[in-house]
């Protein structure tokens, strides 16, 4: 069962004004913080959650409020139980089967594109990374599925974000490699490999 019924994702360019909407959101309506702070090149991210009915009212507060510093933004007032659960951190195994791996320039774009996909199609969200240090603020999702389950996942994602600046590039493997997909399954961030790999851990 979804935690939240609806979420939001805001992200803008100056740190001040992201905090201060930040401030300004949580004050409108009852709604639950799921992350904010700061992100690389200088932008402030932000992730809410709630009822639809809050979470569209806080977020209409904070793009009033943040204007010509809003990036980018997303409402999704029924979030796909998938998006929800990746959003709060959680991944699921990579099967031996197609993949496909959907790089964009905001996250609200990818986590926008990523419900678009999965309510279209029979894929898996195998991971979706919001703007790590590493990815100089760019967002990636992986899917995992058969290959034209995944190829129209795609398809979708690009319809929705053909023509956006904030679409960067996609890739669709159709046989993935064994040792590919653990490491999938393992999480796409090298640090956490590479810290596995000390520990012991067999990730390859």
């Amino acid at each position: 069962m979804k935690k939240y019924p609806a979420i939001a994702v805001v992200e803008l360019t100056s740190i001040a004004d992201g905090i201060f909407c930040t401030d300004a959101l949580l004050k409108k309506a009852p709604i639950a913080m799921i992350k904010s702070g700061t992100v690389s090149r200088g932008r402030y991210l932000i992730v809410i959650g709630g009822s639809t009915a809050s979470v569209d009212e806080s977020l209409q507060e904070a793009l009033a409020i943040g204007q010509s510093s809003v990036l980018d933004h997303t409402f999704l007032p029924d979030v796909h139980p998938q998006v929800h659960e990746a959003i709060l951190g959680q991944r699921v195994p990579c099967e031996q089967e197609a993949v496909a791996i959907l790089e964009t320039d905001t996250v609200a774009a990818n986590v926008r594109a990523a419900e678009i996909a999965l309510k279209g199609t029979e894929v898996r969200l195998v991971e979706l990374r919001l703007a790590e240090y590493e990815m100089s603020g760019k967002a990636i999702s992986v899917y995992n599925g058969e290959l034209h389950a995944v190829q129209a996942a795609m398809e979708l994602a690009g319809n929705f974000l053909h023509g956006r600046k904030e679409y960067v590039q996609h890739r669709i493997i159709s046989r993935p490699h064994e040792a590919l997909t653990r490491h999938l399954t393992a999480g796409t961030r090298f640090a956490d490999i590479k810290a596995r790999e000390l520990e012991g851990e067999e990730v390859s």
